[in-house]
Parts: structure tokens; C-alpha cells; sequence
């Protein structure tokens, strides 16, 4: 039996509509919330092994806002790209001609690993008015407080490619060690929350494609971080970060948003890596703010 989610009331009062769309030789699934004459339209890119399920919480808050809230290549119902190695410069050339045939103008997001893909592709010259990174990954993940966990992580990814294929594919998608990686991210207290994380992490966590793009994918996101694009973006930056996340501390979010020439850094205490889940209003706050008409 699915928990409960706390959002679904202000979910379900926003229009939703399942679109596709044929990028890059393959087929990319998205959805687009909201009013489809808004006067904003978000481009929203979910972090790694979600898909766009695990946005909507923000996307309930923001109810006079469109979104398109695409699933990545190889997660969710968006099938893998054809003939091509699932790394940085695919994802960067995914999201540019997606955003160039749904989204021209779009204010782009990202969420973890979507903050690294987003940076990357506005830094090389995806067009977009302003750009928002929650939970951004601002250093490198081996070098974060559970350095540890990530190196068991790396053996893990590397495991699940290199046994048969069986093996490989149970490893990958075994409940239990999903379940891990859920108790390791929530911080939350509240008993219902943290059921409807586990839950959410339960049903979404398993649905890619193979272990051939989740392993391209964690390489992806290990061997990469938005300081290397920070430099190169002009678009004023809103960074939403959570002072007790273990994969990017809070003082590493402070240096990364001195490098961009013009960001905005908003800190949530109490919360983690999810704050998508934990604290979707208040991110949805610093959100409103951030894009709202300058007087």
C-alpha cells in the first residue's frame, strides 16, 4: 500500500498533462502542470535515479506556474538515447534541443544531479532567462562528508555493471539497498514524511532503463560538479541548498556561490538532500521571490 503523500490535495487542484517528445533520436517522455498560459514557465530537470514524480512537491506550491518536468534519458518512461554514452555531454545536448523544440525561453531547474546538468548547459549557452539549483552538487560527492558511503556507492554502481547480467540487474534494483539510500538522504522526524519519502524513493528509485545508463549516469554525477560551469554563467542564479546535506556541505553551497557573477544563495536548516520532499514550500518561497518582477 503507497503512503500517503502530505502534497496531493494541492497537487491535484493543478491541470496535468503526459506530452512526448522525439529528441535526439529517442523518446522523451515529460510532463507539463499548470495553467498553459502562465506567465512563467520552469524547465524542471530531477536529480539522479528520480524522475519527475520527485519534483512534484515543489510543483504543488507553485500552482500559477507551467512546468515541464521532463523524465531524463534511460529513467522513468524516457527511453535511453540511441548510440550514445549516457554522460555529461549527452544529457547537455539532451537538455538544450529539448529545451529548443518544448521550452524556448524557459527559467531552467535543477535538482542534484539536474543542477549539474542545467549549470553545464547554460554555461554553454542553453538559452534561459534565470536558473535555479536545489540541493546543488557544489563539490565533489568523494569528498563530502560521507566520502565513505560514497566510495561503497562506486563499488556498488560498478558491481551492478560488471556481474551477469541477472545479477547485475537485481543488485541494482534490490529493495533493501534502495531503502538504504532513502534512510541515509531523509532527515526529517516526522513519521508520515518519512514514510511518504521511503515510498517515493521505493516506487521511483528501480525505473531505468538498464544498468548499462544508471552506471554512465553515477559515473556522471561523480565525476562532475557545478563549480565547473558556475564562472560561465551571466544569468542571474538562485541556489537553494539545506544546511545539514551530506553529499554537498552548506559551507562548500557558500564558496560555490561566490563563483557565479550573479547568485543568490538560500539556506533551509533542518533539512537534507531532499529538500524536494522535506521542505518543498520553503524553496517554493525563495522561488516566487527570486522570479518575481523587479520593481
Amino acid at each position: 500500500m503507497s503512503a500517503s503523500s502530505p502534497y496531493a490535495r494541492q497537487l491535484a487542484a493543478i491541470p496535468v498533462r503526459r506530452r512526448e517528445a522525439e529528441v535526439l533520436g529517442g523518446t522523451t517522455a515529460y510532463w507539463e502542470y499548470g495553467p498553459e498560459d502562465a506567465a512563467t514557465t520552469i524547465l524542471a530537470v530531477h536529480g539522479f535515479r528520480g524522475e519527475h514524480h520527485g519534483l512534484e512537491p515543489i510543483v504543488a506550491q507553485l500552482p500559477d506556474v507551467r512546468f515541464l518536468s521532463p523524465d531524463l534519458p534511460g529513467f522513468g518512461e524516457s527511453a535511453p538515447l540511441p548510440g550514445r554514452t549516457h554522460d555529461l555531454d549527452a544529457y547537455v545536448d539532451w537538455l538544450t534541443a529539448f529545451a529548443a523544440a518544448v521550452a524556448p525561453g524557459a527559467v531552467v531547474l535543477g535538482h542534484s544531479f539536474g543542477s549539474i546538468v542545467a549549470s553545464a548547459g547554460v554555461a554553454r549557452g542553453l538559452p534561459t532567462p534565470r536558473l535555479v539549483l536545489v540541493n546543488p552538487i557544489g563539490a565533489p560527492a568523494l569528498s563530502g562528508p560521507r566520502g565513505v558511503f560514497t566510495r561503497l556507492a562506486v563499488f556498488y554502481y560498478w558491481a551492478g555493471a560488471k556481474l551477469p547480467a541477472g545479477l547485475g540487474e537485481a543488485l541494482l534494483r534490490n529493495r533493501l539497498i534502495v531503502r538504504v539510500m532513502s534512510l541515509a538522504m531523509v532527515k526529517t522526524k516526522d513519521a508520515a514524511l518519512r514514510r511518504f519519502v521511503h515510498d517515493q524513493h521505493d516506487t521511483y528509485f528501480s525505473r531505468f532503463a538498464d544498468r548499462d545508463v544508471l552506471h554512465d549516469a553515477f559515473v556522471t554525477s561523480v565525476s562532475h560538479d557545478v563549480r565547473e560551469s558556475a564562472a560561465r554563467i551571466r544569468q542571474p542564479t538562485l541556489l537553494i541548498a539545506a544546511q545539514r546535506d551530506d553529499i554537498t556541505p552548506i559551507e562548500k553551497e557558500r564558496e560555490l556561490a561566490t563563483l557565479f557573477a550573479e547568485a543568490e544563495l538560500v539556506e533551509i536548516p533542518e533539512v537534507g538532500h531532499l529538500i524536494h520532499y522535506e521542505t518543498p514550500q520553503a524553496a517554493a518561497e525563495a522561488i516566487r521571490r527570486f522570479l518575481a518582477p523587479t520593481p
